[in-house]
């Protein structure tokens, strides 16, 4: 849940940093950090940490504080307890190299004792504080040259960005298992695990793949691999605008989200039926109608809210176009040997795209030869660009940590995806009329129960005290009562 961003260019870093941790914020964190580049009176970092809010760490930058470069992070604790020491940025012993990190360093204590032994002294207990010393060990007047070195004894997944005192305005990032992406400016560069942390400033970004490393400066950015070798990207231009990703005069982003549920029900459906043959047509799937009637079992993996969605996704598949389906939990099916049958196709489920428990077994079963497709909202993210094709669901940005809009849209995609099976098989074309009927009065359904909502509020009122909650469902409403029930735990907390 941690966030990352750098920024090099002509503005006050810090103001750029802070803005940037600010629209991070519904990643969920516990404490805050920025370090910025100063050339006068001499090369320096000024690091800034607090604990709690963004606020916190806003009351401690000086308005005077100039430079800029620099980096900034938001920490969820993993090791360590919540201290200012814990929180990012980390340095050396020099305090000329500060690492911002996203991901577990799984051999750190290894590293640690490696480096203790010559005479580094730690001041954490973080796995992150190995990376500055480690760099700092291989310096030798280029961070570039020193973070190649030191990503070669690191294990684990990670989305890094580094800087030097001496280097004025270069940023150094490096990607295994965490995203990070390069914004291109005019005259400026970003770097960031998440895009809505520069939206305000550019559009055009860079999607770093695992084991890919960025030197950024001012104008301009270099991509290579661990071994040093360059690599040839290009720039995708992001379409959502920075309107979508405030609140719009709602209380929070989750309400908001809740709100914008019927658009992007019909969003997901737009350009996708065909009402004259009376099925759904998704050309993303990159797979002829001979290869779709040779499918015979589909499988769905995610986690969390996604695994719900395809829960539901099996349940209709087979219950409507009469395929086998299951739904797999992510975070199971990597530790396991899954057997990847002839006939079988696969869909990964996540709104980000990053979500790593779906990504290591999407990953893993790509390996054993499956066919595997994405069903995802952020254009560009890993799964999309990994995965043989997919279906994009088109919610928007999704702000809040309780995922709604895009859940809806899931489902939306799964009953688009039924409906050209099923249509495949031995649903009639009258019969499909009437499915196509049905799913397109969705979004003023939706809109129907959401202009409830003095009702519901008065419901919620009622109910506000209670301790437990069962929420109870079979069928197809299986996965519903799961999803209700995780939303409620999400966000009051009650059981």
């Amino acid at each position: 849940m941690c966030g990352i961003i750098g920024y090099s260019g002509p503005r006050k870093a810090s103001k750029v940093l802070l803005e940037g941790l600010r629209r991070l914020e519904y990643r969920g964190y516990d404490s805050a950090g920025i370090a910025v580049g100063r050339t006068d009176p001499k090369p320096n970092l000024q690091i800034i940490k607090a604990v709690g809010k963004i606020g916190e760490l806003a009351k401690k930058i000086p308005e005077d504080l100039d430079g800029q470069w620099g980096i900034g992070h938001t920490r969820w604790a993993t090791h360590g307890g919540v201290t200012e020491a814990n929180a990012h940025p980390h340095t050396d012993i020099s305090g000329k190299i500060a690492v911002v990190h996203n991901g577990i360093i799984e051999n750190h204590k290894t590293l640690r004792t490696v480096l203790e032994k010559k005479g580094y002294v730690f001041k954490s207990e973080t796995d992150t504080e190995v990376i500055p010393h480690l760099i700092a060990s291989y310096y030798e007047g280029d961070l570039l040259t020193a973070v190649l070195a030191a990503l070669q004894h690191l294990e684990g997944t990670y989305g890094i960005a580094c800087i030097h005192a001496d280097e004025p305005g270069r940023i150094v990032g490096a990607r295994n298992g965490s995203p990070l992406i390069v914004g291109v400016g005019k005259d400026e560069m970003f770097l960031a695990s998440d895009f809505t942390a520069m939206v305000a400033y550019t559009n055009r970004v860079i999607y770093l793949n695992d084991g890919e490393v960025v030197d950024i400066t001012q104008e301009n950015y270099s991509i290579t691999d661990r071994h040093s070798n360059s690599i040839a990207k290009k720039v995708d231009e992001i379409t959502w605008e920075l309107g979508a990703m405030e609140k719009s005069g709602f209380m929070h982003y989750m309400e908001k989200e809740i709100f914008e549920q019927p658009d992007s029900i019909a969003r997901a459906m737009s350009g996708r039926i065909d009402e004259e043959n009376a099925t759904a047509k998704l050309g993303g799937l990159n797979l002829t109608r001979r290869q779709l009637a040779e499918v015979h079992r589909v499988r769905i993996i995610a986690a969390g809210t996604s695994w719900h969605a395809g829960i539901a996704g099996s349940y209709l598949l087979e219950q409507v176009a009469r395929i086998p389906a299951q739904a797999e939990l992510a975070s199971e099916l990597r530790y396991r040997n899954p057997v990847v049958e002839q006939g079988s196709l696969w869909f990964v489920v996540s709104q980000s795209g990053e979500t790593a428990d779906s990504l290591f077994a999407m990953r893993e079963i790509q390996r054993k030869g499956a066919t595997v497709l994405g069903i995802c909202n952020v254009v560009g993210s890993t799964i999309p660009r990994e995965s043989d094709g997919g279906v994009y669901v088109h919610s928007g940005p999704e702000i809040a940590v309780a995922s709604t809009k895009a859940f809806t849209s899931q489902l939306t995609v799964f009953f688009l995806f039924t409906l050209l099976m099923a249509r495949m098989r031995d649903m009639s074309r009258e019969e499909g009329q009437r499915f196509i009927r049905a799913l397109t009065c969705v979004p003023d359904m939706v809109r129907d129960a959401l202009s409830k909502r003095d009702r519901i509020q008065a419901i919620a009122k009622k109910y506000c005290r209670a301790k437990d909650f069962l929420y109870l469902g079979r069928g197809i409403l299986y996965p519903i009562a799961l999803e209700g029930a995780l939303k409620l735990k999400e966000i009051s907390y009650i059981h």
